[in-house]
């Protein structure tokens, strides 16, 4: 935008289309969220690049308002809601159609010292730590060329779950999260790193909650007003009929 120069977006499906989560909070602004849309906002790119430009969330970043020249290739055949199985890997770290379908829910164990296995062939598959208590499932992170040269716990056996057994119909879920928190009996010091936790949930509402006893239903309860008015914006770029 800021050197007029088109940008044409090739479509693809949405292999999460789902909308879940809480929406980013303006102070939780960073590398890793940007815009004011949930942690599975149920766009395809093309949708998601037509609602930057026509919100003026350009200026989020450039200060300013701008437009962008931007020109979407709609896909044909595909509806919102439809399954889709990425024929790429879009990271070493997500090898499989399961691993993407976990990543939205088990990537804010990245800021604990709980594993997802990161240097282990099941990536984003399987959560443990190095304490019994977790599970009898157990695994230990080596360093992997190409795809994880230091993952944390490496080096250790993590003791947890193994998710590759697990129906998950996909979406996002805090049930992992919660059963590791409460297993773990450490009400303030599970999160370790709790301001890269708030940059991953997008607020500095959830670690709270997490924090003062609030069961998962009653989490997201506190995010529906967000999410419907997020809905409405929404609707306004859709290139796709819903399933």
């Amino acid at each position: 935008a800021e050197n007029n120069k088109e940008i044409i977006v090739c479509d693809r499906p949405n292999p999460n289309d789902y909308v879940e989560g809480p929406v980013l909070q303006p102070d939780c602004r960073s590398f890793v969220g940007m815009h004011p849309i949930p942690i599975l906002h149920g766009l395809t790119v093309g949708e998601l690049s037509q609602m930057i430009n026509g919100e003026d969330w350009l200026k989020l970043t450039a200060g300013k308002s701008l437009k962008c020249n931007l020109k979407v290739i709609e896909m044909q055949g595909w509806k919102h809601g439809q399954a889709y199985s990425l024929p790429v890997k879009p990271s070493p770290n997500l090898p499989n159609d399961l691993a993407i379908k976990l990543y939205p829910s088990l990537c804010l164990f990245e800021a604990t010292s709980v594993s997802v296995g990161r240097g282990t062939t099941m990536p984003f598959q399987v959560l443990g730590a190095s304490d019994k208590k977790y599970g009898k499932f157990n695994f230990v992170p080596r360093a992997l060329k190409g795809w994880d040269m230091s993952p944390l716990n490496q080096g250790k056996t993590c003791y947890g779950v193994d998710l590759r057994k697990d129906d998950f119909p996909g979406g996002f879920t805090l049930k992992y999260f919660l059963d590791f928190y409460h297993i773990s009996g450490e009400r303030t010091s599970f999160i370790t790193r709790p301001a890269w936790f708030d940059l991953l949930a997008g607020n500095k509402s959830l670690r709270k909650q997490i924090i003062n006893g609030m069961m998962e239903k009653e989490i997201r309860s506190t995010w529906k007003k967000d999410l419907d008015k997020y809905r409405v914006i929404r609707e306004k770029y859709l290139l796709y009929e819903e399933k």
